[in-house]
C-alpha cells in the first residue's frame, strides 16, 4: 500500500473579519492525482498557498507533514527546494522572454555566476518532449497559446524536480482539446511516480483523472472520497459542495419575450493588425426584450471579437454595418458612447479587463457609471457605499465589506461584482461572454438566477458560452458561430448539442 506523500492537518486560517480555513484536513498519497473540490471561497486555493509557503509558517494554525517530516515552510521557495510546485489559475510566465530563459528562471543552469546557455537550451528540449511540447526553446512565450504555456509552466515545474504538483483550475482558460492533452500529461506524470493535487470546477474532468477527491465547503474539509472505493457521482459531489441537492443545474424560467430591442446588420470587421484579415465577416443578429441569446462557436470562431467590435468598437479596424436599437440606427464611435446607449459587456477576462483588483468592491461597481453618484466633478462616497450595499445584498456578494479589495474575493464573487458594476450603469442591453468561466456549480446557479431576473426585467441579454449545456439550459435561441460568420439560428425547442456542434463546425465550403 502506498505511503502518504503529505498529511495537513487542523489547518486554521484568519484574515481580518473572515476565517477562511477551520480545521481543514488533507492526506494525498504517494503517486495518485487527488482532486480538491468546492464552490469559490471554500478555501481550495488558501489550503494549497499554506502547503507552498506563499501563506508562511506562524501565519496559520496546524501541522504539515510531507514525506513522513514536519514541515514548516517559511516561503515559496523553501517548498519548491523540497519538490512541491504550485501552478496558479493565472500564469507566472513572462511573456517577452523565450521558453527556456522563463522555464530556468530563478533556477539558472550556470557555472560560477555564468549561465550555460547551451546546456539550458539542451535541457529545455528534454523537457518540453517530456511534457509533448514541439516548440523551439528560443520561441518568446507571447507567440504561444495558453494552452502551450500551460505546458511550459508543467516543464518549469518538472526542472524543480517536482515530487508533489499543485494545479490550480489548469484548463479553465484552454478549450476542449488542450484540457485533454493537459489530462493525458497529468496521467503520464502520475506514471512516473509524481503525486498531483488537482483543484477544478469541471466534475468531467475530475472523473476522468482523480483517484481521490477532498471536498472542502465553508473553509471546513466535508469528507475525502475514494473513486474507486466510493460512490462517487456528480450529485454527490454538489451536494458536499453546496451543502443541498442541486436537482436542477438551470433556475426554471417563464420567458417573456418583446419587441426587437437590439438589431446588427451586416457587420463586418477585420484584424486591428492584419488589415487584409477579416474576423467577422457579414454578421446578422436580433435580441428581443426580454430574451437570452446565445452564441455558440468553438474557439477561434469570432464570438469575444463580435462581442468587442459591437461595444464601442473596442475590437477591430474597417468596421462596417450598422446596429439599430429600438428600431433606430445607432453609432458607438467608443465605449462610453456604448454605455450611454444601454449596452454593457461582460468580459470573458474579469481579471485583466473587468475589475481594478487593487481597487476596493464600491469603486468597482461605480466606475461604468460614476455620473450617477457624482456632482461636478465630485464622487459621493456615501452614495456610492449605499449604492454597493444594495448590490452586495442583491447578489450574495459574500464579503464582509465592500471596502474589501477586489483581488482578495474568490472568482464567484469577482464575477459577482463585474455583473453589479454592469447593472449599475443601468443597461438595456448585456452581452455576458463567458459569465461562468472558472467558477463552481453553485456560483453558477447563482448568476443563472442573475441573469434570468435580467431578462424578466424586459433586458435583452446575449450570452456567449464555450459550455454548450449552458447555452442550451440558458438561452431562449442560439446563433451559431464559425470562421466568423453566422452558420445557423436554432430556437430552444429544436436545439441539441449535435445540431450546434454540426454549425459550429460548418466551414466556408458548405
Amino acid at each position: 500500500m502506498a505511503d502518504a506523500i503529505l498529511e495537513m492537518r487542523g489547518i486554521t486560517k484568519s484574515f481580518p473579519g473572515v476565517k477562511a480555513l477551520e480545521n481543514v484536513n488533507l492526506t494525498v498519497m504517494e503517486g495518485e492525482v487527488h482532486a480538491l473540490c468546492g464552490e469559490n471561497g471554500a478555501g481550495k486555493s488558501t489550503l494549497m498557498k499554506v502547503l507552498s509557503g506563499v501563506y508562511p509558517h506562524g501565519t496559520y494554525e496546524g501541522e504539515i507533514r510531507y514525506q513522513g517530516r514536519p514541515c514548516e515552510f517559511k516561503d515559496i521557495k523553501q517548498s519548491e527546494n523540497m519538490g512541491i510546485v504550485i501552478i496558479h489559475q493565472e500564469l507566472a510566465l513572462i511573456p517577452y522572454l523565450s521558453i527556456a530563459e522563463n522555464i530556468f528562471l530563478g533556477n539558472e543552469v550556470a557555472r560560477k555566476g555564468v549561465i550555460d546557455w547551451n546546456e539550458t537550451v539542451v535541457k529545455t528540449r528534454e523537457l518540453l518532449q517530456t511534457v509533448g511540447l514541439e516548440e523551439n526553446p528560443h520561441t518568446l512565450i507571447t507567440h504561444l497559446g495558453v494552452g502551450k504555456q500551460q505546458l511550459v509552466e508543467i516543464a518549469k515545474a518538472l526542472s524543480k524536480q517536482v515530487k508533489l504538483l499543485i494545479l490550480d483550475e489548469p484548463t479553465a482558460a484552454l478549450n476542449e482539446e488542450d484540457s485533454e492533452n493537459l489530462l493525458r500529461l497529468i496521467l503520464k506524470l502520475r506514471g512516473q511516480g509524481i503525486s498531483s493535487i488537482l483543484i477544478s470546477h469541471k466534475l468531467n474532468e475530475i472523473a476522468k483523472v482523480a483517484d481521490s477527491i477532498t471536498i472542502l465547503r465553508d473553509g471546513r474539509t466535508i469528507e475525502t472520497l475514494g473513486m474507486r472505493r466510493d460512490e462517487v457521482t456528480e450529485d454527490r459531489i454538489i451536494k458536499g459542495m453546496v451543502g443541498r441537492d442541486l436537482t436542477q443545474r438551470y433556475p426554471e424560467r417563464k420567458p417573456e419575450i418583446g419587441e426587437v430591442i437590439f438589431e446588427v446588420r451586416n457587420w463586418t470587421v477585420y484584424h486591428p493588425q492584419h488589415l487584409e484579415r477579416k474576423v467577422i465577416d457579414n454578421v446578422h443578429l436580433e435580441i428581443r426584450r426580454g430574451e437570452i441569446v446565445g452564441i455558440a462557436g468553438l474557439m477561434g470562431a469570432g464570438r469575444t471579437e463580435l462581442a468587442m467590435s459591437l461595444f464601442g468598437r473596442s475590437y477591430g479596424r474597417k468596421i462596417s454595418g450598422e446596429i439599430r436599437k429600438n428600431g433606430k440606427p445607432v453609432v458607438f464611435r467608443n465605449v462610453p458612447e456604448a454605455i450611454d446607449n444601454g449596452l454593457a459587456y461582460v468580459t470573458e477576462d474579469r481579471k485583466q479587463y473587468g475589475l481594478i483588483l487593487i481597487d476596493d468592491i464600491k469603486r468597482n461597481i461605480s466606475l461604468a457609471n460614476l455620473k450617477r453618484i457624482s456632482r461636478g466633478a465630485v464622487v459621493n462616497e456615501n452614495e456610492e457605499i449605499v449604492a454597493a450595499e444594495s448590490f452586495r445584498g442583491r447578489m450574495n456578494i459574500k464579503t464582509p465589506s465592500v471596502l474589501q479589495k477586489t483581488g482578495n474575493l474568490s472568482g464567484g464573487n469577482q464575477q459577482k461584482v463585474v455583473l453589479s458594476k454592469w447593472i449599475f450603469s443601468e443597461p438595456d442591453i448585456l452581452i455576458l461572454d463567458e459569465p461562468t468561466r472558472g467558477i463552481d456549480v453553485g456560483a453558477k446557479y447563482e448568476i443563472y438566477t442573475i441573469i434570468n431576473r435580467l431578462a424578466s426585467e424586459g433586458k435583452g441579454v446575449l450570452l456567449i458560452s464555450s459550455e454548450l449545456p449552458e447555452i442550451l439550459g440558458m438561452c431562449d435561441r442560439v446563433y451559431a458561430m464559425s470562421e466568423g460568420r453566422i452558420t445557423g439560428e436554432v430556437r430552444r425547442e429544436d436545439a441539441s448539442q449535435e445540431t450546434l456542434m454540426k454549425l459550429m463546425t460548418k466551414g466556408k465550403g458548405d
